[in-house]
This record gives C-alpha cells, structure tokens and sequence, in this order.
C-alpha cells in the first residue's frame, strides 16, 4: 500500500523507522561537518497566536503596504515542496486562538536559492526560525513572506502519522512529548490544568492564605490512612517515608501562629493504579483557625466554583456528555441519608445492624477487618451503593470518629465527627473537618490507630509523638480541607482517565 508524500510528490512505498532515522542522522553528520549542528543564537520575536490575533483583520494589500516583519520559530509540522516556492507550517508554543501554528512561504526570489534548496532538505519535526513579512495567500491564509529560514534542531526521529497522531493510549502516556506535539486537545488539557491552579493560587491569597512548603520526606507517616512508599537516607541512617499527607506539618503552623496557610504539592501513597488512582497526586490542603467545617464546606465550594468559572468561563459545564452545574448550592447528605436515597430497601433498623452490614457487604465482595464497628460498615455499604451515583457536587457529612482520626468529635452526637467529604461524578473530589486539637483526644486516637495497624491494616496511621508534643502547646479551634487538584483538572477538562491530566503518569516498566 503507498500513501501520499509530505511534499505531495507521487506515492511510494512507506519506510520503515529504522531507514528513516538513518537518514535523518545522514542530515545530521552533514550539518556537523558544516559547523554547529544545534545552534543556540536564533531569538524569535512572535508567537503565532499573536500575530493571528492582530492582523487575520487586514487583507492582503494592506500587509503588503504595511510591510509587517516577523520572526518566528517552532516546529515543522506540514511542508509542501513546489519547485521554486515551498509552503511550510510552523507550530510553537502559544497554541490557544490558531493551535500556534503560522505558514511559512518560501521562495527562489524572497528566500534565496541557496536557502531555499537548504529547506527542501529539512523535515517535518525540524525545528526551524524564519524571519519575513506578513501577507495572505490566494486562499485568504495569513502567512509569512519568508526572507531567512535557518534550521535550529534537527529531528532525528520521525513524528508519528500526521493525519492521526498517537492513536495508542499507553504510547500517549509514556511519551508525553509527543503527545503534545501532535495533539492540540493534549496541549488545551494541561494549559486548563496551569490556569485552575493559578485560579486556586490566587483564590486562597486574595481570601489571606499563606502559601508554605513542608517536608516530602517523613520520619512518621501521617495525614492519612495510606500505604506509604518507604525509602532510607544514608547520611542520617535512618528509615524515612515519602508523604501521604502534608496535614500534620500545617498543623504544627497553626500552633506557631500562622492562622491561615495552604501548600500545593505532590502526596506519594503506595496503592493501584486506576482511573482515577496515581501513586503519585497533587493534593491542596488549607487550614483556617477559628473556623468549623461548616465554613469549611462554603469555601471550598467557592473555591472550586472559582476555579472553573476562571478556567472554563462558565459555571456550567459538560462532562462525559452529561451537564454539571457549579452555580447551584452543593447538597448535603449523611451517610445514611445517601444510602436511603440512592438503595431505599434498606431499612434503617438494618443500616444499624453490623451483622446485617458484614453480610450484604460479604455479597459486594468487601472484606473489612473484625474490629471494623458499625460506622466503618455503613461508610463501606454507601461506597458501594451511593458513591457512584453523586453526580451533581454533593457533601456526604458527619462522618464516624472510627474512621476520622483527625476529625474533631461532634458536641452532641456521641460517635460522629464534624468531617465532610466532596464528591461529583461519581468521585471523591476533596475531605475535610473541623481539626482535632485535644491532645489527649488525639493521642487516644492515635493509640487505637497503632492498634489496627497491629491487627493487620496496612493504611492505618502511626503514633507520632511529636505532633501530639505540638498540640500540647495549644492549637486554636480550626478547620482544614484537602482537594484533589487531578480530579477537578479531569472534571474542568472533560478526561475520563486521570492519567489524561498528569503530564508523566507512572506506567509498567516497557520491558
């Protein structure tokens, strides 16, 4: 089978790889010997998205009277060879109004033969610099007059089919560089991505947050019930762990007397990976003295409501087909509330029944430790009842103090935490609560936390002495608040697959 050429000439049989990037270093091992093969003095002037912007207005006789100079560079990504003109595309990096792509126009007469005959030789992938003026072809097309063209960085590899790009999942994954050099919605997903967190960024500065770094690297891992990744440092001879959570650290700056703190960052737990799962995630947790998780809930549903107005210029928006509505109040349900709703045959009687709970859930296939009390039980029937099914951003609320080792207990509901949890479409989106500041309380908690981690839950937090020395010194009354930045970016841009929001997803080793 033949398929037409990159420089439209007749069709001949396709080569493979191998043959064409020993051709292309061929090219290369020329360009050596001529002088620099990668140089470094070329400095373009104009983005393409930019000059789209200001002149796509003017017809072609007033870019001519205008005389309108640019100099561009990008990558080479279309070429059309005709004998004495050439036509070529370029694509750089501003990519939001014209996919930053610009046309180049070569010829005998603008460019110089010698140039021009120099540019037939290169191919698509080269990274080029061109200088010229502005004008529109016959077909309305703004393009540049090229007069100098020089050849920056040399493509050994060639780009995948133009016409389909990466069509291979896991090859979009793994080589995230391409990728991005052949897919514009690729290259749209991770700019929605930049914009959301500067919108939370600046959100939680204007709202008097404070932005602080802690540790990536933990003696004691806390924050969370997670499988830590471990690791070792050499010099100080000891076991460490990466981060689950950076929750106790920015507690520790409540108790210093800094009331209002917030970090963006990477948390590492060592679980599977899914579409919504990676080992690695960024997370933004803030903590507010003197606040409840009832302020709580209001912020960070105008946090995120900022967020997607600001990224996606409208409240309302479309997910896997399917509307979502940022501008309606969020609901509120308790556990049990969901589970009545979303499965109503379940009886109340029943839902406060633990033998009844251990036995639908043996049907779901959830295995749950002996210890596991009647609120762990309802929490893991409404996972597998409920959860799936919250589509419109809903806050399951008032969680059981066996399953919040952190939270602060509830004044008069014997059993319950002031926690809330955010989830939409179907996911958890973020966790909060009103913070646990009684050290007596907490390291009580942290006892029976050592107690399951004893009787073989993996997830389960350690005592850590010197957070409960930290609390000693008196922590105000405070609430904090994590959310999972990967999952909303999925929401803001409309990815099924968290991988599709991380620029390096961790994959299988290739071999």
């Amino acid at each position: 089978m033949t398929t037409q050429t990159q420089n439209n000439e007749p069709a001949a049989p396709a080569q493979d790889e191998n043959s064409i990037m020993a051709e292309r270093r061929a090219k290369l091992a020329a360009l050596r010997e001529q002088g620099v093969a990668y140089p470094n003095d070329f400095r373009p002037k104009n983005k393409a998205d930019d000059i789209h912007a200001q002149y796509d207005g003017m017809d072609n006789e007033a870019l001519e009277a205008a005389k309108i100079e640019v100099c561009v560079a990008g990558r080479m990504m279309l070429k059309r060879v005709m004998g004495k003109a050439s036509f070529a595309t370029l694509q750089d990096a501003s990519g939001l109004q014209a996919n930053g792509r610009i046309q180049l126009f070569l010829s005998n007469d603008a460019t110089g033969k010698e140039a021009h005959d120099a540019f037939k030789r290169y191919d698509i992938g080269d990274i080029l610099g061109a200088t010229g003026t502005l004008f529109k072809t016959r077909t309305g097309e703004l393009s540049v007059r090229v007069s100098e063209v020089r050849l920056i960085t040399k493509s050994v590899r060639p780009l995948p089919d133009k016409f389909h790009g990466l069509s291979d999942q896991e090859l979009k994954y793994r080589q995230r560089y391409v990728d991005l050099i052949m897919s514009e919605e690729t290259r749209k997903t991770f700019k929605a991505r930049t914009a959301a967190i500067a919108s939370i960024r600046r959100f939680m500065g204007d709202n008097g947050f404070m932005e602080v770094e802690t540790p990536m690297l933990h003696a004691i891992p806390g924050g969370a019930a997670a499988k830590p990744f471990i690791t070792y440092h050499n010099a100080l001879d000891m076991q460490m762990f990466m981060r689950i959570a950076p929750e106790l650290y920015l507690k520790r700056l409540l108790v210093g007397g800094f009331e209002r703190v917030f970090e963006l960052n990477r948390n590492f737990r060592n679980e599977g990976v899914s579409p919504r799962h990676n080992p690695e995630f960024t997370m933004m947790e803030f903590y507010a003295a003197y606040v409840d998780y009832k302020w709580l809930m209001d912020f960070t549903e105008t946090v995120i409501r900022q967020a997607v107005v600001d990224t996606y210029g409208t409240p309302v928006i479309t997910y896997q087909g399917k509307e979502l509505d940022f501008s309606k109040p969020f609901r509120r349900f308790t556990i049990l509330e969901a589970i009545s709703k979303y499965a109503p045959h379940y009886t109340l009687e029943q839902l406060n029944d633990a033998d009844f709970l251990r036995a639908e859930l043996k049907k779901f296939g959830v295995k749950l430790l002996p210890t596991a009390g009647v609120g762990a039980l309802q929490l893991a029937l409404f996972e597998e009842t409920a959860e799936a099914k919250l589509w419109e951003p809903t806050y399951i609320i008032d969680y059981p103090v066996e399953v919040s080792p952190l939270a602060r207990a509830s004044d008069t509901r014997e059993g319950i935490t002031e926690r809330f949890e955010l989830f939409m479409v179907g996911r958890e989106i973020a966790n909060g609560f009103s913070e646990l500041n009684d050290p007596e309380d907490q390291s009580a908690r942290f006892m029976k936390q050592v107690e399951a981690k004893d009787a073989g839950d993996e997830e389960a937090m350690y005592y850590d002495s010197d957070y409960i020395r930290a609390l000693e010194y008196g922590m105000p009354p405070a609430g904090g608040c994590g959310i999972g930045i990967d999952r909303l970016v999925m929401l803001l841009t409309d990815s099924p697959n968290i991988r599709d929001v991380i620029l390096f997803p961790h994959m299988r080793r290739e071999d």
